[in-house]
């Protein structure tokens, strides 16, 4: 199970997840219309990390790209945020939905509404077992993790949520 990450980063994130998540979210980065300069910096990397040619990595259909972007442990920052996103906003909606009922905050299908809204702090423990109770362990325990990872100002108050998570 994902614990909290010391110092969360996308990178460390990417890390810590399971082998099923990894390649769900490498699927996901891969169908991201809008991640298509991430896409090509992934196959430069994926083609250095196996010894293959760009434009082969480039041509290989979406299930062995998905394979070959999980199977790499390290990701630079930038794509494991990317492919963080892409994950949640693909399969983990309900999810981020009801955190944000939870915390009273206006959303879309799970997406903010308001560029500054800022959860209140104490709702952050009883938001999270809210979740805890309807959606895998190891889901809530990443999401809340690509959250601070993301935006450490606003979620912050996660640090403690995690640390007790168990």
């Amino acid at each position: 199970m994902i614990g909290r990450v010391a110092e969360t980063t996308p990178s460390r994130v990417w890390k810590s997840m399971t082998v099923d998540q990894r390649q769900r979210a490498a699927r996901a980065f891969w169908t991201d219309e809008e991640a298509e300069a991430d896409q090509v910096q992934a196959a430069m990397l994926i083609a250095r990390q196996k010894k293959f040619r760009p434009k082969t990595v480039v041509g290989l259909d979406l299930d062995r790209k998905a394979r070959h972007l999980a199977s790499l442990a390290s990701l630079p920052d930038a794509l494991a945020a990317r492919a963080l996103i892409a994950y949640h906003l693909a399969e983990q909606r309900p999810m981020m939905a009801a955190f944000l009922d939870a915390l009273g905050i206006a959303h879309d299908n799970g997406l903010i509404q308001e560029d500054d809204a800022h959860p209140d702090a104490s709702k952050l423990a009883s938001a999270a077992e809210t979740i805890r109770g309807r959606f895998p362990s190891e889901d809530v325990q990443l999401y809340l993790n690509t959250l601070l990872c993301q935006d450490p100002d606003t979620w912050g108050g996660l640090t403690g949520v995690l640390s007790t998570a168990g």
